[in-house]
């Protein structure tokens, strides 16, 4: 999996999920999982601690050799329920079998020397260079959100992603919690919403509910999009009838849509093929007032013909690092501006489809203002016809409706920006990092 990941041929969440890993026992499927996720968070810090030790701290390692020293250091480092003996040993023999016998030898003498030493140098907290070192973060990113969001958020949205997520569930029947627990998984509430729940213990995807679509993984904070969503279509002045979804796979948060708007028609699109047949299965139930729509939703050629529209715009993804390690690997800052046009195409073309009155929520799981704050702010400057609004009453609406939690409705307070928008921050809220933001056709 490490090796793919390397090769750019596939991301560790889907990886993660393969039939493969899922044939494991349980204990060998949770060490997996932690090597894999674990190496990724730790990469830099990994890396570091390695060149450290090389007689030639310039060499470029060939990738099995390289990975194998990862994956050995964490073992090393961050894990202690495997003897630094077999450590050392696994990982001379992954070197050999995958034809550098010539390297094992190199393996062999690093991690001998890593054995025993700290996980990783007492850096200073005090600077985002040395926190992006003691965090395994690259430290571009690090000193961005310094100079954003200030160095104890900072910190805290670091701290979130060199953690190992809780998987969060959405109950979609209210009475399935005794069947979990029966099946061997322990929830906890949601921080945030009401009907959300985080697992504890057990495999949720393994159970007849998860596959009967009675309960499905889905991050709070992604959830509460879906809500918010909802909530905008149906307060625009006149009962929801017609919804756009403009960027819907892989369906979680259109699912919420259909939920809170049984009487809305939503036409969900997708650009890819391959996802859109995903979505077509996962909307199945919905029956056929959910259309799936292979569609660019940036090409869109629609006016007024919706009450609502979500725009969940691809973006970077710097929000979701803890879910997602290896983003923090393949992004560049220069990257950044490469998604800024299409979501602006996009955000447009789902203003022109909606009716005066219509209201668009924009949404990504982006830190970076580029492709959010900068983004709305481009849109509202250069079209008369929108304006913004404020998300705050969304907080308190969900909240008289029983799907937000007081102390969810709380920290979300705390979330809206001086805009309106909502700045979810992971470390701030106990889900992935997410962007918000409300604006409406007026005429």
């Amino acid at each position: 999996m490490l090796m793919a990941v390397e090769r750019g041929q596939g991301h560790s969440d889907e990886l993660l999920r393969e039939e493969a890993v899922s044939a494991l026992s349980g204990a060998d499927r949770n060490l997996a999982t932690a090597l894999v996720l674990g190496v990724l968070r730790w990469q830099i810090s990994l890396d570091e601690q390695v060149r450290r030790f090389l007689k030639r701290p310039g060499a470029r390692l060939d990738a099995e050799a390289r990975i194998a020293l990862r994956m050995g250091a964490f073992q090393l480092g961050y894990l202690d329920r495997v003897p630094d003996h077999a450590v050392i040993d696994e990982s001379v023999e992954l070197v050999k079998r995958a034809g550098h016998r010539f390297a094992a030898g190199m393996v062999n003498a690093v991690l001998r020397k890593l054995s025993g030493a700290p996980p990783h140098s007492a850096y200073a907290e005090e600077a985002a260079t040395s926190l992006a070192l003691a965090s395994a973060h690259p430290a571009w990113m690090v000193e961005r959100w310094a100079g954003f969001y200030g160095l104890d958020a900072a910190r805290g949205i670091c701290a979130h992603g060199q953690e190992q997520p809780l998987a969060s569930v959405r109950k979609v029947d209210a009475e399935v919690e005794p069947e979990l627990a029966g099946a061997g998984v322990e929830l906890a509430p949601g921080k945030l919403l009401t009907g959300a729940r985080s697992v504890l213990v057990g495999n949720v995807t393994a159970t007849a509910a998860f596959r009967e679509g009675r309960v499905r993984l889905q991050d709070e904070g992604s959830q509460l999009i879906g809500e918010i969503a909802a909530w905008a279509a149906e307060t625009s002045g006149r009962k929801a009838e017609k919804i756009l979804d403009c960027c819907a796979a892989p369906g979680g948060k259109t699912l919420i849509v259909a939920e809170r708007s049984p009487k809305a028609r939503i036409v969900a699109c997708e650009a890819n093929p391959r996802r859109l047949a995903m979505l077509r299965e996962r909307l199945a139930g919905c029956g056929e007032r959910v259309e799936c729509r292979l569609a660019d939703a940036a090409a869109l050629n629609v006016d007024g013909e919706f009450d609502g529209s979500l725009v969940d715009a691809p973006c970077s993804g710097t929000g979701t690092l803890g879910r997602n390690p290896e983003i923090r690997h393949r992004l560049r800052q220069e990257d950044l501006a490469q998604q800024t046009a299409r979501q602006r195409a996009i955000l447009r073309a789902a203003l022109r489809a909606v009716r005066p009155g219509g209201r668009v929520v924009y949404s990504t799981c982006s830190l970076e203002p580029e492709e959010n704050e900068q983004v709305v702010a481009t849109i509202l400057a250069e079209a008369a016809n929108v304006r913004p609004l404020s998300l705050a009453p969304s907080i308190d609406a969900l909240l008289r409706k029983g799907i937000l939690t007081e102390a969810g409705a709380d920290r979300l307070r705390g979330c809206v920006t001086p805009e309106g928008a909502l700045r979810l921050l992971p470390g701030a809220i106990g889900a992935d990092g997410f962007f918000v933001a409300l604006i409406e056709r007026v005429t």
